[in-house]
């Protein structure tokens, strides 16, 4: 019997450690290599111009690795219900192999086509390669529902075997196994095609500084695991807020590096350097916290947002469609949050520090906007956004599921001063304020108009004053989630609420208020907080009638367990640990038919990887 195969790309962009591609290949007498792309929801896909242009780039790579074993990338326009009958019937196909999408929607999305693929006779094959542990196992050793702190998490994997060694590369003697006959017209019919194909304008568009594709992503490992690099990054105490060239994180999102490949080859070098036969968990906690996401996603369709998503809290968002698009353009008036703004537009990548700082500003920092909105922004413009790691570490830092510490508020100033002292990261990507001194130039508000004319930039002129008064708005901002978590302290958690610093300013550090932005804040000022963000406190009988609460603990998790923040890591920009905080298991406040989320959602969601769209980009207005 004739085996036609075809291999259907999606994540997975490479050709080492790919056991559904070798599946493809075994026995096979042709293989072709597809990767389906609908051009018409490109425009629609809330996907900016960097994300596209490493998807193209990396599938770019890809082609150029398989022309050197004389076979091609088959780039098919359309959508894959559409697009497989026809190429089931034109090339014969026998066998369909895909790398398993652990996403809820993505496996829908191949739930479909393997019973599509049934209905034409063609044999399919899934195979895992894309996470390291298989998460259904860890869920069923957790009693069948995912952990929910990373401690349980940990210990959970302990008990695991190590995860599967990687693959080899496919080679030319594999490929020779099976010819298949490349039209002369491939590149008209099967071409990758160009961003202003995809309707981008790209006048202007910034230089690459995260280029896609396999290749890439080996130099990047290869210099990643150099000894001194590797030896300095571990030992570091000072952070670059700036992109580097051993980062890997986009590149294990797109699946252009095998996360088992990084995990081996993490292993093996610390026990030639550190000479222990057995390296600690913490080793791997980059790709752990990873794991940790994508198995509380995996079987939750509502996980990206807040409305039906039994792990997250229902908290009252505001919605401000001007206050977040300053947000989101980098023009609220604080230099160390639209500097971190303005690099994630230009490149694609900020550093997890920046990450937590601007994600806090737009929650329950500041703004009070709801995580479900910052989540879509870096959802759009983030190379490494994850859907499962995107919005975990959303609920994350917005203190709606996962952590639970709300009075530990970072401050738009004061953070930024301790980074990066001289302000040499404003200057580079907020050249306006290139002429101000270090004193002020993460409040140059609070410059003498001297100073301002000095530095050619007049506050209020030609940059914004502060869009809000931190020291007054993080305070509002503590005492609503603390009205919020009391609702939830007839279980556990209550222990944080007693945790409140009774003169917490909302800079988590114990910063004084001038720290925050020149604003005076009295001591003994006791915030009010509106009406409409109070949850009516009502008897345990009458929850049902309004706000319904039930337990979404961890078994194991008491009030007195630790965890660790996950962040980004500056050697390979994926996650990691960070400071460790209390961790206590938390109930959910289920909203009730009277409160209203800020945000929504279609029930399908879209990437570059899946063939489909149907969500269309943040909505933003402002008057300006």
């Amino acid at each position: 019997m004739v085996v036609n195969s075809v291999h259907w790309f999606r994540k997975g962009l490479r050709l080492h450690d790919n056991p559904a591609l070798q599946e493809a290949l075994n026995g096979a007498d042709t293989v072709r290599c597809v990767y389906i792309l609908d051009p018409w929801f490109a425009g629609a896909a809330n996907v900016g111009i960097n994300r596209w242009r490493f998807l193209l780039e990396a599938l770019e790579d890809l082609d150029s690795s398989l022309k050197k074993l004389n076979s091609r990338l088959f780039v098919v326009r359309g959508q894959p219900t559409d697009v497989f009958p026809r190429l089931f019937k034109e090339w014969n196909v026998t066998r369909l192999t895909l790398e398993y999408d652990p996403e809820p929607y993505g496996k829908e999305r191949d739930g479909a086509i393997i019973k599509m693929a049934q209905e034409f006779g063609v044999e399919t094959a899934v195979r895992n390669s894309h996470t390291l542990y298989n998460l259904d196992r860890i869920i069923e050793m957790n009693n069948n529902s995912p952990p929910l702190t990373f401690k349980r998490f940990q210990t959970i994997v302990s008990r695991l075997e190590l995860p599967r060694r990687p693959l080899a590369p496919i080679t030319q003697q594999q490929m020779d196994r099976c010819p298949t006959q490349i039209p002369d017209n491939h590149d008209q019919l099967y071409s990758i095609p160009s961003l202003e194909e995809l309707g981008f304008r790209t006048e202007g568009l910034p230089p690459v500084v995260w280029r896609g594709g396999e290749s890439e992503a080996l130099e990047r490992l290869s210099r990643h695991l150099d000894k001194k690099v590797w030896v300095a990054s571990t030992q570091a105490k000072t952070c670059s807020l700036y992109a580097s060239p051993t980062g890997l994180s986009p590149y294990l999102r797109f699946g252009c590096l095998s996360c088992r490949v990084l995990y081996y080859n993490l292993r093996e070098i610390y026990m030639k350097l550190c000479k222990r036969s057995t390296p600690p968990l913490s080793l791997y906690g980059q790709l752990l916290w990873r794991e940790f996401f994508y198995t509380a996603a995996t079987n939750n369709p509502n996980f990206d947002r807040m409305e039906g998503n039994p792990i997250c809290v229902q908290i009252p968002w505001d919605q401000n469609p001007e206050a977040l698009a300053k947000w989101a353009e980098g023009r609220t008036g604080f230099p160390w949050i639209d500097a971190i703004m303005t690099q994630l537009r230009q490149e694609g990548w900020i550093h997890h520090r920046a990450r937590h700082a601007v994600a806090c500003f737009l929650t329950r920092g500041d703004l009070w906007i709801s995580w479900e909105s910052g989540m879509k922004v870096f959802e759009e413009l983030l190379l490494d956004a994850d859907w499962s790691v995107n919005a975990g570490s959303w609920m994350w830092l917005s203190c709606s599921s996962f952590f639970q510490q709300f009075f530990h508020c970072y401050c738009p100033v004061g953070f930024g001063r301790r980074t990066d002292p001289n302000g040499d990261y404003i200057r580079r990507y907020l050249p306006i304020l290139r002429g101000f001194p270090a004193k002020y130039i993460y409040d140059p508000w609070n410059a003498p108009e001297a100073v301002q004319k000095a530095a050619k930039c007049m506050i209020g002129i030609h940059y914004p004053k502060p869009m809000v008064n931190h020291a007054k708005g993080s305070r509002i901002n503590i005492e609503r989630m603390k009205q919020i978590y009391q609702q939830l302290s007839c279980y556990r958690g209550l222990g944080l609420l007693a945790a409140v610093p009774s003169n917490s300013n909302g800079n988590g550090n114990n910063e004084t208020s001038s720290d925050a932005v020149g604003f005076q804040v009295e001591a003994s000022h006791k915030v009010s907080s509106p009406t409409a963000y109070q949850i009516p406190v009502q008897q345990q009988g009458d929850w049902q009638s309004g706000v319904m609460m039930y337990l979404q603990g961890d078994p194991q998790a008491g009030s007195g367990s630790h965890q660790q923040v996950p962040s980004y890591a500056a050697g390979t920009s994926v996650m990691c640990y960070s400071q460790p905080p209390q961790q206590t298991a938390a109930p959910v406040l289920q909203k009730g038919p009277d409160h209203h989320s800020t945000a929504q959602t279609s029930g399908k969601r879209h990437n570059e990887d899946s063939g489909n769209s149907r969500s269309s980009k943040v909505q933003r207005q402002s008057n300006h």
